[in-house]
């Protein structure tokens, strides 16, 4: 599978070149996704904008690499497609990731909240 990845400042932006994120690739997304984000910053952002179709086997590889990047960096989402969102709204998953409208307001810094 492949992985276009691209540091924007301080925000490793990773984008999948395949509309598909499903059993047949979802071994090699986690793989993938291990080796990019070993040497990321705090922030990476998995930019799904050409992804129109995400199963249960992409969506758990999805998981497992937040799970894989653990406490050093988040993982958040942006660009999602209406198939792909309502996958992650259906299983709630939509409250498991920062999940942005596009890459630009990924890429916004963070507002401080006081």
């Amino acid at each position: 599978m492949e992985l276009d990845h691209e540091l924007k400042g301080d925000v490793l932006v990773i984008t999948p070149a395949d509309t598909r994120i499903d059993a047949a690739v979802a071994i090699q997304f986690k793989d993938r996704m291990r080796e990019l984000c070993s040497a990321a910053g705090s922030r990476i952002v998995l930019d799904l904008g050409q992804v129109d179709f995400v199963d249960s086997s992409g969506l758990g590889a999805i998981v497992a690499a937040m799970k894989q990047i653990g406490a050093s960096a988040r993982l958040e989402l942006a660009s999602l497609t209406p198939n792909v969102a309502k996958v992650f709204r259906l299983t709630r998953m939509d409250t498991v990731f920062s999940i942005h409208d596009d890459l630009d307001s990924a890429l916004q810094p963070k507002a401080a909240h006081g």
